[in-house]
């Protein structure tokens, strides 16, 4: 049941969308580009961001400018015997940071990489309060043209897409950035179910959601319906690995699915038991990740993860619908 503020802020784009569709679209893109509150509401969070608190002020920050503001890189160098020259960039998801991917980053150092996580606009150290795909790729282009090139690109959620449309070169101001391997965790494969999903939240008229979505041609040069894996891979063929649990209920695992389909080069994993957050820190993954990384190898088949260390237990199966929420 929609709550008392989802019905006022329907009826209000409703009045919107009657007078100016426009303007509703305008807002409901403003709306969709508007980030959380850096300073973590919830009490698990925090605690997360504690733990990891040690961790990450041994990592070099680097604050980088972008048209948005600036962005913050957190670099996590091997020890120098066992460094191989390669780094990797790590790019979290909306509504997270680069404290969530630290033990990400910590398996990558072990092999002899260097990772590099990046905080997204209006994320962890980065300023500003607006993120969409045009600025996401706009922050990896700074971290490619500091810290690059890298070997491979590490995407959890929206850091997904971000990091292949920064692949494929789909933000047409910003060169491509296309790294040696590409691994995507829990991410969406078409931006365009991410807006549906949102006007039908906002209760966007179909000239609204016309005017919505018109906006993402206005931020990158491309229509929305080019932002779909099939369309922005289609001539990107490197080593891919697209890992995803069938109990995600914030993105479906058709996504991953999707990615999958795109050619036998992705290689796909599931990931049961571990949800749509756990999974960036749930040792199999990361474990599955750092291989993956390590050796480039590509398949097409689709192997279950092992349950270990009670750190996950196969539940539900996966939501139904493309995404639950904005990309998390």
């Amino acid at each position: 049941m929609a709550s008392l503020f989802e019905k006022v802020t329907r009826a209000g784009f409703r009045v919107l969308g009657a007078q100016s569709p426009e303007k509703a679209g305008e807002l409901a893109f403003w709306l969709f580009c508007r980030t959380p509150p850096v300073n973590p509401r919830r009490k698990k969070e925090r605690a997360a961001i504690a733990k990891a608190r040690g961790r990450m002020a041994e990592a070099e920050m680097t604050r980088l400018t972008t048209s948005s503001g600036s962005v913050a890189t957190h670099m996590f160098r091997p020890a120098a015997d066992r460094a191989d020259g390669e780094r990797v960039l790590i790019v979290h998801g909306y509504g997270s940071r680069s404290d969530h991917m630290v033990a990400m980053a910590d398996a990558l150092v072990a092999t002899g990489k260097t990772a590099v996580c990046l905080d997204l606009p209006g994320h962890g150290a980065s300023s500003g309060r607006r993120l969409h795909l045009g600025t996401a790729v706009e922050a990896i282009d700074a971290a490619w043209r500091q810290h690059g090139p890298f070997a491979a690109f590490v995407g959890h959620s929206f850091g997904g897409p971000s990091v292949m449309a920064a692949a494929a070169g789909a933000i047409l101001h910003v060169p491509a950035r296309v790294p040696d391997r590409i691994v995507t965790i829990a991410a969406p494969s078409d931006m365009g179910d991410v807006f549906i999903w949102l006007g039908k939240r906002l209760g966007l008229g179909a000239a609204a959601q016309r005017a919505f979505e018109r906006q993402v041609f206005r931020v990158s040069g491309r229509p929305l319906s080019e932002f779909r894996v099939d369309r922005m891979l289609h001539d990107v063929r490197l080593p891919m690995l697209a890992i995803h649990a069938e109990d995600d209920k914030e993105v479906a695992f058709s996504n991953a699915e999707a990615i999958a389909a795109i050619g036998p080069h992705v290689h796909l994993v599931k990931a049961n038991g571990f949800g749509h957050r756990r999974i960036v820190s749930a040792k199999p993954v990361i474990a599955a990740v750092a291989e993956f990384v390590s050796s480039g190898r590509p398949g097409a088949e689709i192997v279950d993860l092992p349950l270990c260390c009670g750190e996950g237990t196969n539940t539900a199966s996966a939501a139904q619908s493309p995404t639950k929420r904005k990309c998390a």
